[in-house]
């Protein structure tokens, strides 16, 4: 088996399906072809603001007639007077807004909530892309990864329960026996109980990762819009250098810098057992990309750029200005760890200690409401989080251009600077 993923960008319009089928369609072969879908263009952006809480009712209404209305239109664009697929979609909208029903709209639930709505984005779109693979005449499975990737009940990063999921894709592996190709979720998982999680914002990558590692697959395959894995992001790079080979070591330490073209989880699994990974180009796909393996060095050697925008430093410091200690170090982790928030950068003193963190409104404010119970908090936001592979000094300063410098880190390989954002 082989393993492709397909990310919102590849599947945000009825002719970017047209594409992603043509891809496929290109790749068959005797073994069932397993694809990894996310939900279309920004779908999940927009779920997120359905999540109980979030919205006005007005606003409620206006955005759930634009999801409804996108994938309508999708469908019809894509199999014009076909009844059977728009019915699908309709039954899944319905099930959103029973779900939506069902849900307390309180802090405390939301993470929780978010699972069991956001998920709705990937159910529909691989609905939609196994019907028409079917229409095609390609003989598709779609399968519901919330039967095949087990977690545990931590919601929004849920932590993968591998001996269970293994046993769950022997399962897939007998039921597409006789299929051309297998549709699935990237992104979404399930409890024991069939409660829905999610593995991360931006998780089907290691959606595909670990179906790949489960299913013992030949390879992985991320399709993107970019021809590999570049040095930094186009959007702040104009004359960016594709990398072609990178070693799984380096590509794990990209990632959990926030490296934007894969998952920080994705590489580790198919690492344990060899499996080499491709980053294509959906646009280009005749094209190479760029493959993830092992190999001893990156090439070509170059600096690697990766830039964190909505960035918040938080300065914790004790209310009776004793040492910032062991005790207080574990307090603060164990309310990181309950409110769900991945630490980007941390720096410990004497008498503070600081964190670097996403600024998402719905888990900060409580964070920084639960901190002032013991501690004194300060904070800036509107910051950049600037990470530097393979740096020189000409580099560094070129990239801050005279901005402030907040914080500051710095090992043999890599500098890390957290500055104004632009």
């Amino acid at each position: 088996m082989k393993v492709f993923k397909f990310g919102g960008a590849s599947v945000n319009s009825a002719d970017a399906v047209r594409n992603m089928a043509h891809i496929v369609q290109k790749h068959l072969e005797s073994a069932p072809l397993v694809v990894v879908v996310s939900a279309m263009g920004k779908t999940t952006n927009l779920l997120e603001k359905l999540v109980p809480g979030i919205t006005s009712d007005n606003e409620h209404k206006a955005l759930r007639q634009r999801l409804e209305d996108y994938h309508i239109d999708i469908v019809k664009s894509l199999i014009p007077n076909d009844k059977s697929i728009v019915n699908k979609v309709y039954t899944l909208l319905h099930q959103l807004d029973s779900t939506i029903a069902t849900l307390q709209s309180d802090s405390e639930h939301y993470n929780y909530n978010y699972d069991q709505v956001v998920s709705f984005g990937e159910l529909i779109s691989t609905t939609i892309i196994a019907h028409y693979l079917n229409h095609l005449g390609i003989n598709t499975l779609w399968e519901d990864a919330r039967q095949c990737i087990v977690t545990d009940n931590h919601h929004r990063e849920g932590r993968v329960d591998w001996e269970s999921t293994r046993g769950e894709c022997w399962r897939l592996k007998d039921n597409a026996t006789g299929y051309q190709v297998v549709v699935t979720q990237g992104f979404i998982g399930a409890t024991s109980d069939l409660k829905t999680t999610t593995l991360g914002r931006e998780g089907s990558d290691y959606s595909a990762a670990i179906l790949a590692y489960c299913l013992d697959a030949e390879s992985v395959t991320i399709w993107k819009d970019v021809p590999g894995f570049l040095n930094a992001d186009p959007k702040f790079f104009a004359n960016t250098v594709k990398i072609s080979q990178i070693p799984y070591n380096e590509a794990i330490e990209l990632a959990y810098y926030g490296a934007s073209v894969i998952h920080p989880k994705t590489v580790k699994p198919i690492q344990n057992k060899g499996i080499p990974l491709y980053i294509r180009s959906f646009i280009t796909p005749e094209a190479d990309g760029s493959s993830i393996g092992d190999y001893k060095t990156i090439v070509p050697e170059t600096p690697l750029y990766i830039f964190k925008n909505n960035q918040i430093l938080l300065s914790i410091l004790p209310r009776d200005y004793s040492f910032i200690a062991e005790d207080n170090l574990q307090v603060i982790f164990g309310i990181l760890s309950k409110i769900g928030i991945r630490v980007n950068l941390m720096q410990n003193s004497a008498l503070s200690f600081s964190i670097c963190i996403d600024n998402n409104p719905q888990l900060v404010a409580p964070l920084i409401e639960e901190l002032k119970n013991m501690f004194r908090v300060r904070y800036n936001q509107n910051l950049q989080l600037i990470t530097i592979r393979y740096y020189t000094q000409e580099v560094i300063d070129s990239i801050v251009a005279g901005r402030p410098i907040l914080l500051e880190q710095r090992s043999r390989t890599t500098e890390q600077l957290i500055v104004p954002g632009k």
